[in-house]
Parts: structure tokens; sequence; C-alpha cells
């Protein structure tokens, strides 16, 4: 079974991009994204409505990281402190070796290479710090964004369930893909 701590909260760096926790400070722009229609689309869950269902999901981010059961950064540009997207390792199952990985990023953001960098620096620190085996994300199927990125990852589908998530009145097909840890 996985030992894992995140205290003290490993800040991420790559060649464009800081990775750092998340904060209360963040909400207005995390907000600016979960009430946007356009960036949650694939995401299965409802737009947020207020700032304080922000700050909730905050404060289940924080209580994850404090049991140790999740992870969660806020995606900064190495030039300006302020979130632009998320990305995190959630569902850990210790036992299994095994997290998902999952992310978003504001729309003024999307095609340039920011995610990719993102995604790379998470797989890097759950293979070598965390120890996973494997790592997987679970998208809807209509995502094609987000399997190409993916895929760029060698990601690879594992299973394809039909109509098996139902959000606002409409069962959604869903894809997982993993990306197991060969070193």
């Amino acid at each position: 079974m996985l030992d894992i701590n995140f205290k003290p909260f490993p800040i991420l760096e790559t060649e464009k991009l800081v990775l750092r926790r998340i904060t209360k400070k963040d909400a207005p722009n995390l907000f600016a994204m979960r009430s946007n229609p356009e960036v949650m689309k694939y995401i299965g869950k409802p737009t947020a409505k207020t700032i304080k269902e922000v700050k909730d999901l905050i404060a289940l981010m924080d209580n994850r990281i404090k049991a140790n059961d999740g992870i969660n950064w806020a995606v900064t540009l190495k030039t300006d402190d302020k979130l632009i997207g998320n990305i995190g390792l959630h569902r850990i199952v210790k036992e299994h070796h095994r997290a998902e990985i999952g992310y978003m990023l504001a729309p003024a953001f999307w095609n340039k290479g920011i995610a990719s960098e993102a995604i790379e620096a998470i797989i890097n620190y759950g293979f070598t710090k965390l120890n996973l085996h494997s790592i997987e994300a679970l998208l809807d199927a209509n995502n094609v964004s987000s399997k190409k990125l993916l895929t760029k990852f060698n990601f690879v589908k594992e299973a394809y369930f039909k109509e098996n998530y139902l959000f606002e009145g409409k069962f959604i097909d869903t894809e997982v893909c993993s990306l197991i840890n060969n070193k």
C-alpha cells in the first residue's frame, strides 16, 4: 500500500508554469472557469452558480489534501500567479497504486501547450514521487480534445461505458484511459 503525505504541499515548476496549492484567493478565477458552460461542457458537473460553491469546493480539496486522499494544484504561469486552470490526482487508491487525473483550463489558454506541460508534470510527480503504478482518466466520450491530449502521453483506452453517467437528464458515454508506469 502506498504511504502518501502531501506535507509540505508539493509546488511543481515546469518551463512556463508553476503548479501550486489552490487557495481562497483563487476563488474568483476558479469561479470564472466553473461557471463557464464551455469549460464545463465535458466535466459532467453543473456549472457553478455562486462564489460560495467554489469556496466550498476549495475547502473540499483542502480536506482531501489533509487526508492524503487526493491533491489539486492551481495552474499558473511563471510570469503571473493568477490561476488559469487546475489539475489534480483524485480518487487515489493506495492499495492499488492508482489515481485518476483531472484537469481544466480557462479558454484563453487552450491550444497553447499549457495543459500538456501541466499533465506531464503531474504524470512525473505521480510516478516518481507517489510511486503510482497507473494513472487513469475518465472522460466524456465526446471530448475529442482531451482524448488527443491523453494519447499524446500514451494513455490507452481501457474501457468504454455506454450511457453509464446521467447528467442533466441525458445519459453520457464514458471512456476510461490509463497510463502504466513501466519504470
